[in-house]
Order: structure tokens, then sequence, then C-alpha cells
């Protein structure tokens, strides 16, 4: 069984005053700072780390993209997250709900929601339903040849739900590319 070293990183001293008071053997692994703006490579020296947390709903949706840029390096992810926005990660093809983000992670994590959490089990309760959901590497990666192309296809596609894909991404190929069948579906 791997070891594993538990660090905790939050933004606000208050919590990280509370960290450190409650928490006395975690002195050393408290890391004070914005997950988003720090370097996880240097940080966790190239290894492997799991990102297990409570995420601001406000930029939950950051965090994920930054987990997907260390992807390689991320076993596991479990986190709470806006109930609409955790269902919209774990959404299937063909629902409403599926986005640039169900795409983007399912490509590189199988997702699984896990459960609700009641507004009520805060103080004071949140305006909004919380969902957890846990992601784990897939076991076939993407045959891609370009990650940077797949978000970017990805992203354009989306963007206008309301076109035809090909209408969508026209700009992205030449016209023979775009003759295959599958831009008229």
């Amino acid at each position: 069984v791997p070891h594993f070293e538990t660090h905790v990183i939050d933004i606000d001293r208050d919590s990280i005053a509370y960290l450190k008071k409650h928490f006395p053997t975690l002195q050393d692994k408290i890391i004070e700072g914005d997950f988003l703006a720090l370097d996880l490579s240097k940080l966790f020296n190239n290894q492997p780390f799991a990102v297990i947390g409570n995420f601001p709903y406000n930029i939950s949706t950051e965090i994920l993209f930054k987990v997907l840029d260390h992807k390689d390096a991320v076993p596991e992810v479990v986190g709470m997250f806006q109930k609409e926005v955790a269902q919209r990660i774990a959404a299937k093809e063909g629902n409403k709900t599926y986005g640039v983000l169900s795409v983007l992670v399912q490509a590189f994590f199988q997702v699984e929601y896990l459960f609700d959490v009641h507004e009520k089990s805060f103080q004071p309760p949140p305006r909004v339903k919380s969902g957890v959901i846990r992601l784990l590497p897939v076991n076939e990666p993407l045959a891609i040849s370009s990650e940077k192309q797949l978000f970017l296809l990805v992203k354009t596609a989306f963007n206008q739900r309301r076109k035809t894909l090909r209408n969508a991404v026209k700009g992205l190929f030449d016209a023979a590319i775009l003759a295959d069948e599958l831009f008229n579906k």
C-alpha cells in the first residue's frame, strides 16, 4: 500500500488558524495559499497527489481545469461541489446538462456521483444543495494527437449548441474534413 502524506491547502486565514490549533500534527503540512495559483508539480515534487475537498463553489470549475492540467499526477479526486455542477460533471451524453465540463473531465476520468449533501448539514445553511463526486483516471486514455486541440474543439462545439456541429466548428477544419458524415449529426 503506497504511503501518502496529507497536505492541507487553504487561502482563508481563519481556516488556517483553526487547522493549526486543532490539528497540530499537520503544522508543517498546512499550506496557506490559492490552490489555483500554486505550482502543484513543484509543491508535490512531481509525485502523484490526490485532490480531496469541499471546494469553494465559485471556483470549483477552475479547480477541475487545474486538475486536468495535472491529470497524469492525480490518481483520485473526491470533492463536494454545488449539486448542479456535480451533476453536470457526471452527466452522460444526451443529457441536457452534458457540456464542456462533462466531456473534458470524462475524457480523462471516470466520474461517479456519490451522494447529495443537504444544505441543512452546514451552519449557516447555503442557498444551494451540494453533491459529492469521485474521479478516477480512465482505464484507457484517449488516443488524441493534441489535448490543446481537443479542448479547443469541445469548447468551440459547445459554445454554439444551437448550430449544427459542422457550422459550429467550421473554423477549425478544412472543407474535406467537414464533408465527413460525422458532421451531419
